[in-house]
């Protein structure tokens, strides 16, 4: 078997990190991310949540009462994806959402078994857990193949353990965008940041790096047409695991004269979209 790859592609060890949401009611979307997604509050401020598991920051709400409605035309956030360690704890988050919340959809995508909804401000959710990766099917070439079909939300329900919070292994595993083009997509994220195209289907394409099912979603279906704007997504981290590999992805942005912003451990750069991507070193190596 192969794996799909370009010429010069992120290391394998690449991940997704924290998320950042723009949005009104900054205590009402502390209370929803931590009553019904299960996350810790790690920081709080007038402006400001972190939220996570144990002390590791996966969501950070930025509150801002006067930031507008997302336009209909707009780009941005399709959803962000919590990856929880296994079924017992998907079952949990089932339990709370059902509890607190409103579930939106489940599927098993041949990859993994996912959980949607909505937080009250309209960002789009999944949790979800994997299969083992030697389980994953693949085609020919080595690519991921993703499908969606009905969940069995009763065996799911049944293995939960009444956990109310999200275990200390959940993480982001991935985002996933809506995008004004799959193309200028493709050639963003993979031709220049170095992420492999996994799979696509209709109107949507998924890459990662590593082999990973994926990163990175991106889909058309709405007929996105304007840059990213108003509440919704603020920001999203991609994880290097070393120095070399964030000075591998900075020539090739430098090489396609594409603006790169210095901060502590990284950069921030802004795709086709304006959707800000902040790529930085694995704190564990700083």
């Amino acid at each position: 078997m192969t794996t799909p790859s370009n010429t010069d592609t992120l290391p394998q060890e690449t991940r997704i990190g924290r998320t950042a949401l723009r949005v009104n009611d900054l205590d009402e979307l502390t209370e929803f991310y931590r009553t019904v997604v299960g996350l810790s509050v790690l920081e709080e401020s007038e402006t400001r949540s972190v939220l996570g598991d144990a002390d590791n920051p996966l969501l950070v709400l930025e509150g801002d009462a006067d930031a507008p409605t997302r336009h209909r035309s707009g780009a941005g956030l399709y959803h962000t994806a919590f990856r929880v360690p296994s079924r017992a704890a998907l079952g949990d988050a089932l339990a709370r959402i059902r509890t607190h919340w409103h579930l939106g959809g489940a599927s098993d995508h041949w990859v993994s078994e996912a959980l949607y909804l909505t937080d009250p401000e309209g960002n789009g959710i999944e949790i979800y857990r994997d299969f083992p990766r030697d389980e994953w099917p693949r085609s020919d070439d080595g690519r991921v193949r993703i499908s969606t079909e009905p969940l069995d939300l009763d065996s799911i329900e049944a293995v939960a353990t009444g956990d109310t919070q999200a275990p200390p292994e959940t993480d982001i595993g991935h985002i996933h965008l809506e995008v004004s083009s799959l193309d200028t997509f493709r050639d963003f994220y993979v031709d220049t940041l170095g992420f492999d195209l996994q799979t696509t289907v209709p109107a949507a394409a998924f890459v990662s790096a590593g082999g990973y099912h994926h990163h990175i979603g991106a889909n058309t279906w709405q007929h996105r047409t304007a840059p990213v704007n108003g509440r919704g997504l603020s920001w999203f981290e991609v994880i290097v695991p070393d120095q070399d590999a964030l000075t591998a992805v900075q020539s090739r942005l430098e090489s396609r004269e594409i603006l790169v912003s210095e901060t502590d451990g990284g950069f921030i750069i802004h795709d086709p979209d304006e959707i800000e991507v902040r790529i930085r070193i694995d704190p564990s190596a700083l």
